[in-house]
């Protein structure tokens, strides 16, 4: 597991606090960059998604974009960190709002 930064726990917490959901588009992203980020499991040793678990290939093929991008996971979590703030600008953003529950 690759060491967290303070500013990537901050906009990890942060990205559950927007006030509108993200696109699909945007949401694989963050998950991409989340999981190389994290290495937890790293990605050669992460699971394959089933024959027909069609949301974990989407998200797994994502993640496999920035591993052979060459993404680090010091990289990656800056990235992160990057596209919530990005995002806390175009769907807003509620410091004191109850953090969403987020599935895996």
């Amino acid at each position: 597991m690759t060491a967290k930064t303070p500013e990537f726990e901050a906009a990890v917490e942060a990205s559950r606090k927007l006030l509108a959901k993200p696109t699909d588009d945007e949401l694989l992203m963050l998950y991409a960059l989340f999981k190389q980020g994290m290495q937890d499991p790293p990605f050669e040793t992460a699971p394959v998604p089933g024959t027909f678990d069609f949301k974990g290939k989407y998200k797994y093929n994502k993640w496999k974009s920035i591993v052979e991008e060459g993404v680090t996971p010091e990289e990656a979590q800056k990235r992160y960190v990057e596209l919530i703030e990005k995002l806390k600008a175009k769907y807003g953003y509620d410091e004191s709002k109850e953090p969403e529950q987020v599935g895996r």
